[in-house]
């Protein structure tokens, strides 16, 4: 679970006359995750598409360009059907022509459309100035302006204008759109009128009355949206009927370009070809006996390495392997053999691929590879990296349950996320699905263990006869279990910290014990000294809730008997923190800057306790307005009860306590308007706070993984492992 599987790059060899079978026999298995040759291989060049390549990918293009066009998706897929290349070829190019011709319609229709809608946008300022469009042109000694800006603004210009003998206005009666007559005709007018903010509009080109020439358009335009919705209508037919024909050839033709194009990543000779990449380690036997049943002696299989999990991301050494070269001609060998080659020879030490890295396939159980989606947005880990998701599994939805524990919501939880992993097709949605459904499980187990459903503590009544095992601190009468959690928060940081530095200290350990010492080790000293003097009083200056009589471990509320550690073992935990200091600045100087990062790191975790007090603070506060509370007096101090049924008063005696407060007599108890209101209030307040839990109780959950935990060790940037196969859904060779 914390390392990818294991990977194996291999060579297949062979001879050109076998080269397409051997192409449909891995492209069948899906399983070969081929690297592309360098051009780094003496005798070698990279490979040709095989004939009909280009073919193949124009067909795709129109095969897509047509999908566009109509608006294909996967729910138009149909069953999946057979697909010929003499269907291919007719249903095609009949397909084409229809479409096209619709599409060429609807382009057409759309044009004219927007041209009529201009013209009608432009005509409007007309209508309300009145005047007949062709009085408002074809003068000879008149020159005449429409626009729009101010009248008055408009008179002074003119006035003031040289040139101008006479002038006239009119105005619309809603708008601030002006026709401008002034005599004589002169150029000058419109430089004049600038100076105005005069915005001059172009007058239409027709001889009707404006009104009615809207009513034209008006009339136009509904034509062209009739005409334009039967194209439409056609286009969604068509899309009905052939939708289904569209995917299984976009399938077809992806499958037939990526088996023609393969060549491009071979290096070969005028007879011979050598493809390289890699696959996991387990699977080499199945690619070796496909191509050995498929082509014989005419191809050798050879597993030229198994990558190590080092820092590199692939082996610095090859293991044995133990069959070598499988099949019966020659291959290039680990130790130096020569493979013979029509055109040319190389020898196994030459890099003929630009492998690099091998892919990262992450080895998680099933109910573990939601979680890895979460990892995902970081990065995928690298090949020698350990994979924190198993972390993840088991620490994200402690964190997130622990901070919301409340039955109900996690109910709501695990239904959400049922209904995510169920109804989605998408793999990152069906696996936030998977997370939250796990998510909603410890929420409601922490709701089980602090006795609540929805904010309210019946349910510690009925399952644990009203003293449920632990509660969450926001009552007084529990008050102690607030700084309980608070201590237990750092508890929880040390333990999630100590796991991230040991995964970098593990990882370090390529470079040696001393290094990993230097570069992990230290952390981890620093930490576990630091703290261990905090919890031995840090010389009085520790809060008490840690140490001495008043520990939350001594019975407030925890009883364990811890009192914190003795001073003699604080002073060494000092020590074993400087050693740790001195280790640290010795191995990387710069670092020690960052010392404070063992106290910071510890203390961030005290957001595990704050969001747990701020949503029941905000559940509370919901039931409070609805039930109403009223406050009892006890020997462990207040007490805080909803109710549900009647409100007492003052000085009644409940459960044999005496009621000393109502907080708030709640809208349940007052009245018809009153309780309808405080309906409203109770789903939107708890629809409120089931939505809050994600965005604080999620994120700050998820922050504590990825920022504190993550930042110890893991960097990501793992490559896909990518098999050169097709994952067929929409057609069959059967």
């Amino acid at each position: 679970m914390l390392r990818p599987e294991r990977m194996s790059r291999v060579s297949v060899t062979g001879s050109k006359g076998v080269m397409d079978e051997v192409i449909e026999a891995v492209h069948d298995l899906s399983l070969f995750d081929m690297t592309d040759y360098d051009g780094e291989w003496e005798g070698f060049t990279p490979g040709n598409p095989v004939a009909g390549a280009d073919t193949a990918s124009e067909k795709l293009v129109t095969v897509r360009s047509l999908q566009s066009i109509l608006g294909v998706d996967e729910e138009d897929a149909g069953p999946t059907r057979i697909v010929t290349d003499d269907a291919l070829e007719e249903e095609l190019e009949e397909v084409r022509t229809r479409v096209n011709e619709l599409d060429d319609r609807r382009d057409e229709l759309e044009d004219e459309l927007r041209s009529v809608e201009e013209k009608l946008e432009a005509v409007e300022p007309f209508v309300d100035l009145g005047i007949d469009l062709d009085l408002l042109q074809g003068y000879e000694n008149l020159s005449v302006l429409v626009g729009q800006g101010d009248r008055e603004a408009v008179r002074r210009a003119l006035v003031e204008a040289d040139g101008v003998d006479r002038h006239h206005i009119e105005s619309g009666s809603e708008t601030n759109t002006l026709a401008v007559f002034v005599y004589p005709a002169t150029a000058e007018v419109q430089d004049a009128l600038v100076g105005a903010n005069f915005t001059q509009l172009e007058v239409p080109e027709t001889d009707a009355e404006p009104a009615a020439y809207v009513d034209e358009l008006s009339h136009r335009r509904q034509q062209l949206s009739s005409k334009l919705n039967t194209v439409e209508d056609e286009l969604d037919d068509l899309r009905i009927e052939v939708g289904g024909f569209l995917l299984a050839a976009e399938e077809k033709l992806a499958i037939e370009a990526q088996k023609r194009e393969a060549p491009l990543s071979f290096a070969t000779t005028e007879n011979a070809f050598v493809a390289e990449g890699w696959l996991p380690t387990e699977r080499f036997v199945d690619l070796a006996e496909a191509l050995q049943n498929e082509v014989g002696d005419h191809v050798d299989v050879e597993e030229l390495e198994r990558a190590d999990y080092d820092e590199h991301g692939f082996a610095t050494g090859s293991e044995p392997t133990e069959g070598g070269a499988v099949g019966g001609g020659a291959a290039a060998a680990d130790g130096g053999e020569e493979v013979a080659t029509d055109g040319g020879h190389a020898h196994a030490g030459d890099v003929a691929m630009s492998g690099g890295a091998p892919p990262v396939v992450q080895d998680n159980p099933d109910v573990v590879k939601p979680f890895e989606a979460l990892v995902g947005v970081i990065n995928k880990p690298k090949y020698w990296e350990l994979d924190p998701t198993v972390i993840l599994f088991l620490t994200f939805p402690l964190f997130f349950g622990f901070m919301i524990g409340d039955l109900g919501y996690g109910l709501l939880y695990m239904g959400l996320g049922y209904t995510l992993m169920t109804r989605f097709d998408s793999d990152v949605i069906r696996s936030l699905g998977g997370v939250g459904l796990l998510a909603g499980v410890f929420t409601g187990i922490f709701g089980i263990l602090y006795g609540e459903i929805f904010g309210l503590h019946q349910l510690g009544e009925i399952v644990w006869g009203g003293s449920p095992p632990i509660h969450k601190g926001l009552i007084p009468e529990y008050g102690d279990y607030a700084l309980g959690w608070l201590v237990l928060s750092l508890l929880a940081g040390v333990v999630h910290l100590t796991i991230g530095w040991i995964f970098d200290f593990y990882e370090n350990l390529s470079h040696g014990f001393g290094d990993a010492m230097l570069e992990s080790g230290s952390w981890l000293m620093m930490m576990f000294g630091l703290w261990t003097w905090i919890f031995a009083g840090a010389f009085g200056s520790a809060p008490d809730i840690i140490y001495g009589a008043d520990s939350v471990f001594n019975g407030h509320p925890f009883p364990l008997g811890f009192t914190g550690f003795s001073p003699t073992i604080g002073l060494a935990g000092l020590a074993v923190f400087g050693v740790g200091l001195a280790l640290l600045v010795y191995g990387e100087p710069i670092e020690g800057v960052e010392f404070l990062n063992v106290l910071v790191n510890v203390l961030s975790y005290t957001r595990l306790a704050a969001v747990l007090l701020a949503k029941a603070g905000m559940a509370f506060v919901v039931n409070l307005l609805f039930f109403g509370v009223y406050v009892t007096e006890t020997e462990h101090g207040d007490a805080w009860h909803f109710a549900l049924g009647h409100m007492p008063e003052v000085g009644d005696s409940v459960h044999g306590h005496v009621v000393t407060e109502i907080m708030f007599g709640g809208l349940l108890h007052g009245g018809v308007a009153a309780f309808l209101v405080g309906i409203v209030i109770l789903v939107v307040g708890h629809m409120l706070v089931l939505a809050l839990g994600v965005t604080s109780a999620g994120l700050q959950a998820v922050r504590l993984e990825y920022v504190e935990f993550f930042g110890k060790f893991y960097e990501g940037g793992g490559r896909d492992y990518e098999p050169f196969g097709y994952e067929r859904r929409f057609t069959t060779e059967e």
